[in-house]
């Protein structure tokens, strides 16, 4: 009987439910005057009439947090529990019953301390605590104010009551701002996930064009190094033909130093004597410039792009209006320069036009 009267105490009073008992959505019950209290106190902007609402609202349960969503006949839409109702029924008539054994006694009432025979049965209004009559007539509380002890008991009790909807109300208003900022958490997350992918795809491009520059510049220094080299081989073959043939000159001269028949020497010196002369002149062979290995006048310095590059930051809105401005006049002037150039020819690359090669006198 014990364990059966604790189910059947309404968590918001604290007594055994009183009639008409309540069910809620999530299946616990409230007497109806406490859900009423609950719900004014979760909705206190909504019209009420005679003392309770005429309107739909919500709250939500004291016992599982479970949010009751009401319609318009607001805590009188709710299904009482009528299994509940027999069951307090049936345990009060037990409870009453003389067959049945007497339930467990309440709490004897508390004696005063300063009149150990007295049961403290007023309370003390001036000094908020709870006392005897002797104190009233003859002890520390003559002159005080004082009170029934169940109308204080009462007054408190409904008081309490208030309060925990009250705070009920205020925690569902708590959990509203947290919900919030839970909320904003995520928005806060989006939006710099999705201005990491802004900044990384601006790096992107500023990568591609600084390779694709990279492989102007580079293809231009290719093309001086393999025109050079082609000037330097072709000369190169042209020492390696002299001197090829003045070996053999030198072989044939050799041959005729041998020759004992006087006659025949003459008729081949005259001849080889001047080959040798001839081939042995070298001005006709070109000569390379001083310097022409030289590559230096491709040379680049980055302080100033070095410089833009530390300064990349974040930019103001009138700021990003001036670069888009910029960025629309350099495309204007890049198309006007590639029709020109379309216009003129091709243009030589400045690495070709200083190559030199003179020949020596």
């Amino acid at each position: 009987m014990d364990s059966l009267a604790k189910e059947l105490i309404c968590p918001i009073c604290l007594e055994m439910f009183s009639k008409p008992v309540v069910i809620l959505p999530c299946q616990h019950n409230l007497c109806r005057k406490c859900a009423n209290d609950v719900f004014q106190a979760s909705n206190p902007y909504l019209p009420t009439r005679s003392g309770s609402l005429t309107s739909g609202g919500r709250f939500r349960c004291p016992s599982c947090r479970h949010e009751v969503v009401l319609d318009r006949h607001g805590v009188y839409g709710l299904q009482r529990n009528l299994l509940v109702e027999n069951i307090i029924d049936m345990y009060k008539q037990q409870s009453s019953s003389p067959s049945q054994p007497a339930p467990e006694a309440k709490p004897e009432q508390p004696m005063c301390e300063t009149h150990k025979d007295e049961k403290i049965n007023i309370y003390c209004v001036t000094c908020s605590t709870p006392t005897c009559s002797m104190c009233k007539v003859f002890g520390d509380h003559k002159d005080c104010e004082v009170a029934p002890l169940n109308s204080v008991f009462q007054n408190q009790k409904s008081e309490l009551t208030d309060r925990i909807a009250m705070m009920v109300s205020s925690n569902e208003r708590v959990q509203g701002v947290i919900s919030q900022l839970e909320e904003t958490c995520k928005i806060i997350e989006e939006n710099s996930r999705r201005q990491k992918s802004k900044v990384c795809e601006k790096f992107d491009q500023l990568y591609a064009i600084m390779e694709e520059r990279k492989r102007e510049m580079c293809l231009t220094v290719s093309a001086e190094q393999e025109e050079k080299l082609n000037y330097i081989q072709g000369l190169k073959q042209k020492y390696t033909d002299h001197l090829e043939t003045m070996a053999k000159v030198v072989e044939t001269g050799i041959q005729t130093m041998e020759e004992p028949e006087m006659a025949v020497f003459l008729q081949t010196a005259k001849p080889l004597l001047k080959k040798i002369t001839e081939g042995s002149d070298t001005s006709h062979l070109e000569k390379v410039e001083r310097g022409y290995e030289n590559m230096d006048h491709y040379t680049a310095s980055f302080l100033k792009e070095r410089k833009a590059l530390c300064g990349i930051d974040f930019i103001e809105d009138d700021e990003e209006e001036e670069e888009q401005e910029e960025e629309e006049g350099a495309g204007t002037e890049e198309e006007q320069a590639v029709g020109g150039a379309s216009d003129s020819g091709a243009t030589p690359l400045p690495a070709q036009s200083a190559i030199k090669a003179t020949a020596s006198s």
